[in-house]
């Protein structure tokens, strides 16, 4: 066996020396790490906490994370949800509660008619066919400067916070107009039900006449044509008006301090086409012939205006629109638009009030204007002067359009459609030479339609209309048209 090298002295002294080195390297190196740790180390675990509750949290949908506070669905406003308030004067009472009577449904609606002062009353009729009668609180201490206004305005303006301090269950609306104004109920309901009643909301419309909305504002919703405000806006109003109806001594009427009001609160109009002011002279045909593709929800200043229909008085005439309103509300006097080819006619319904036929060809874009058979409410005033579009009223002889008043309406229930019959209305016409057939051969027209109540939960679309064949021969002076829901591609063009 071989002896083991010898090491040198010298070599085992260098290498002891380099362990040592080594080792107090490695030392403090391992100090300075832990030294490190000890401050990212809190940080690093928040961060992965926190990373760990986000990620949690993500894989939780909405609807589980605590299923204890989840509210149940509110079931849709309704009639019954709605408190009306009636601004009425005892002076006209006699005459104007006789329009109330016409929509009010003592069975299913809440309100009151505030007045200035006690009226006589009829205790068999009155107290069962109206709202009950209140007298408006004193407001003899507000400022009222107006020189061409009315005291009352502020008395009127004021009926959203004392309906709201009655104190009344259940309440998601609260809904003005005057005593000469006429709502149609189910209408109304379908354009609130639009809005969520537990957010701020000031619902109306304008003025039919431009000087009117720039006199007074865009921005405000005209009392007549109706005024909508949900139960928070009402609560919100009642705490400040009065302060706020001091500091406009100087406006004229009681919905433009309402909206003054509103200004101070921050809440801007919501406007509805539905709801009709109707600050005109004359008659409405034109404006209801062509009625915007919009639930009618008002009509207003019924004292103004001449009958809806001719040779009735107004409430008769009234009576009269009630009984399509009651078969079909969603489509009373929606516009359908449709051409007689073979005889070079156009046709315009205004389902539930009245048809009209034409000579010749219209485009669509001219039939959904009204025609001017009305008058600015400032009289002076041109066509120009209204908010929004028209055509003139025909001259041409041949141009004048036959009209056909609503006479009758039915529900058929074996077809489920309802039938309305319109008749025309004579009036002394000149004699046209144009080579084509003459419309006064038609006496009269029936019109099939099925009731939609859900036509304005989808985008707003005009109904088409059809013209059919009579059903035999003996019917050679009576038009048929079919009126409904718009076939897939189906538009209104002749070529």
């Amino acid at each position: 066996m071989k002896d083991n090298p010898k090491i040198p002295e010298s070599l085992y002294s260098t290498w002891t020396s380099t362990k040592v080195t080594i080792c107090f390297l490695l030392l403090i190196s391992f100090s300075y790490i832990s030294y490190s740790l000890k401050y990212i180390h809190p940080y690093l675990c928040t961060q992965q906490s926190q990373s760990t509750h986000f990620q949690s949290q993500l894989s939780i949908p909405l609807y589980h994370q605590n299923p204890q506070i989840q509210k149940p669905e509110e079931p849709k406003t309704n009639i019954s949800h709605i408190v009306f308030g009636i601004a009425a004067s005892a002076d006209l009472w006699p005459h104007r509660k006789n329009y109330i009577k016409l929509w009010w449904r003592p069975d299913q609606m809440r309100g009151n008619v505030w007045l200035d002062q006690p009226v006589k009353t009829e205790p068999k009729l009155d107290h069962t066919l109206l709202p009950k009668l209140r007298i408006s609180g004193d407001t003899s201490g507000f400022k009222y400067r107006n020189p061409k206004g009315h005291h009352s305005a502020i008395r009127i303006s004021r009926i959203v916070s004392e309906s709201f301090r009655l104190g009344m269950e259940n309440v998601r609306w609260f809904v003005l107009g005057d005593d000469d104004t006429f709502f149609v109920a189910e209408n109304l309901v379908r354009v609130l039900q639009k809005y969520d009643h537990n957010q701020f909301y000031y619902v109306g419309g304008s003025s039919e006449s431009h000087l009117q909305n720039i006199y007074f504002s865009y921005n405000m919703a005209y009392g007549g044509g109706g005024i909508a405000i949900s139960y928070p806006l009402a609560k919100a109003l009642e705490k400040m008006q009065d302060r706020c109806i001091q500091r406009y001594p100087g406006l004229y009427g009681s919905d433009d301090r309402l909206q003054a009001c509103m200004a101070e609160i921050g809440v801007p109009l919501t406007k509805e086409k539905g709801f009709h002011q109707f600050d005109v002279h004359g008659s409405l045909f034109g404006l209801l012939a062509a009625h915007p593709v919009a639930s009618l929800v008002s009509l207003h200043h019924l004292d103004v205006v001449e009958p809806i229909f001719p040779n009735m008085d107004r409430i008769h005439a009234l009576e009269r629109l009630k009984v399509p309103m009651q078969l079909d509300s969603a489509g009373l006097v929606q516009q359908s638009i449709c051409y007689d080819i073979n005889r070079s006619w156009t046709v315009s319904v205004s389902w539930g009030y009245a048809v009209q036929i034409f000579r010749g060809i219209s485009s669509a874009r001219e039939m959904e204007l009204p025609a001017r058979t009305f008058l600015n409410w400032y009289k002076k005033a041109d066509h120009t002067a209204y908010p929004f579009n028209t055509r003139p009223v025909h001259r041409h002889r041949c141009q004048e359009p036959f009209v056909y008043y609503l006479s009758n309406a039915i529900y058929n229930t074996s077809t489920n459609q309802t039938v309305t019959e319109y008749v025309l209305y004579q009036t002394e016409k000149s004699e046209c030479n144009w080579k084509m057939a003459n419309p006064s051969r038609i006496h009269k027209i029936h019109v099939h339609k099925t009731p939609d109540p859900h036509l304005w939960d989808k985008s707003p679309r005009r109904n088409c209309c059809r013209i059919l064949r009579p059903n035999s021969k003996k019917q050679k002076d009576t038009m048929v048209i079919e009126v409904g829901v718009c076939h897939e591609d189906e538009v209104v063009e002749v070529w």
